[in-house]
């Protein structure tokens, strides 16, 4: 199946699984009349398969240099295990790694957990499921640097557009987006 045909696939999916028109209020604190849950479409088999093509096709195209994907926890970690498990099959192994929206507090007292697969140097991927303010993907960012890795990229499944978010994460790095906010139902 070719790139557009995936996409367009995963779109169907999103808007099925994902996208509810609605109020509610957003992780920002703004108040929106719909929601996009892209966690329903990315812990659905073929969501999750269609995601890690299509994010591996678009590291290979915009970074092929990045060795190692990831992203906040919760929304990111499925987008970063399967990017990481495509990477596998396409025989370009990449890790997954997870950024903790707090330092675990037991153990290790990690802030990145996967972290003994990362070097310093390292450039990698930061994925996003939804791009709003581009708060979570810049903590990512933050986190991912702190721990001296390269951020050479930013893939989000969805940006909302009109929010502002795509700037502020484009001052840090190219970001690149499956849909925006006009794709989905007005």
């Amino acid at each position: 199946m070719t790139f557009d045909r995936q996409r367009a696939r995963l779109l169907e999916l999103l808007q099925t699984l994902s996208f509810e028109r609605r109020a509610v209020t957003l992780s920002s604190g703004r108040p929106s009349n719909f929601y996009i849950d892209v966690r329903q479409t990315a812990l659905s088999a073929e969501g999750h398969f269609l995601i890690g093509q299509l994010f591996h096709a678009l590291i290979e195209k915009h970074a092929p240099q990045a060795e190692a994907i990831g992203g906040m926890t919760l929304g990111a970690d499925p987008l970063a295990s399967a990017v990481s498990l495509v990477s596998f099959i396409a025989g370009r192994p990449r890790a997954a790694f997870y950024v903790r929206k707090e330092p675990k507090g037991h153990g290790t007292m990690v802030w990145i957990e996967g972290a003994k697969g990362l070097r310093s140097g390292m450039p990698v991927v930061i994925v996003e499921d939804v791009i709003t303010t581009g708060a979570s993907a810049l903590r990512a960012i933050e986190r991912a640097q702190l721990h001296e890795l390269k951020v050479v990229h930013v893939l989000a499944v969805v940006d909302r557009d009109e929010e502002g978010g795509r700037e502020a994460i484009a001052r840090e790095a190219p970001v690149t987006a499956l849909f925006t906010r006009s794709d989905f139902p007005a």
